[in-house]
């Protein structure tokens, strides 16, 4: 493989906060991505049984929580009892955009469906000063986002790819793809960049990894250890 170009800057971009530094999906996770200078952090967004959105990643709190139960089963004061490490309980998306904005971009991925609406709206309410990037496996949410806010950045995730990705992001109006990484390959990186999408990759986190998606020619690299990017 030939080196990547010395001129390309690859965006650095935190996991759920930098959550090998921190817990993830916490204000000191968040905290962390921005002092490692990252260009933006990933955050889950999912919704409590009172309406609230909050960043948690599972279904359930069991894993990342010393609690337990359905998030969407829970209310805004259950999730606020709860450690989820540090003594950090988890954050409400209001709590994160006023942490975050004027210092770090956000990509808020759609956990569930049914986000988009209140996401979009909670992001206008509080006039976030930054990139914003909505992204989700799952593209009714997608689409839902571009009907509220037509010039909204988005971005589709991939687990598996489809049969031709250019064109399932072409129907979303996409302009981002997220990766696997082990689905990464160059004419795929090429073909993206030709149709003007923006690459990310995920989630790299060893140095052979993150050298890899570099050489491959992507915009950006999600990783828990930004500081390696």
């Amino acid at each position: 493989m030939e080196k990547e170009s010395p001129n390309r800057r690859v965006l650095r971009i935190g996991h759920r906060g930098a959550c090998g530094h921190a817990p993830e999906n916490t204000l000191a996770s968040i905290e962390q991505a921005i002092t490692l200078h990252c260009a933006f952090t990933e955050v889950d967004i999912r919704r409590t049984s009172d309406d609230e959105l909050v960043l948690l990643h599972d279904e359930r709190v069991d894993r990342t929580t010393n609690g337990r139960g359905c998030v969407s089963a829970l209310t805004l004061p259950d999730i606020r009892k709860l450690d989820a490490g540090g003594g950090q309980s988890p954050p409400t998306l209001d709590d994160v955009l006023k942490a975050a904005s004027g210092r770090i971009g956000l990509i808020l991925e759609l956990k569930a469906g049914g986000l988009a609406y209140d996401v979009c709206a909670t992001v206008r309410a509080n006039g976030f000063n930054g990139p914003v990037v909505y992204a989700s496996f799952l593209q009714e949410e997608l689409q839902h986002v571009r009907r509220v806010n037509p010039n909204a950045q988005t971005m589709i995730l991939f687990s598996r790819l489809p049969m031709n990705p250019c064109a399932a992001a072409a129907k979303l109006h996409a302009t981002h793809v997220g990766l696997r990484l082990d689905t990464v390959t160059e004419p795929l990186v090429t073909a993206l960049h030709n149709d003007r999408l923006v690459v990310f990759a995920y989630t790299a986190n060893q140095p052979a990894e993150i050298s890899k998606m570099n050489v491959l020619g992507v915009d950006g690299i999600i990783s828990d250890f930004p500081d390696l990017v």
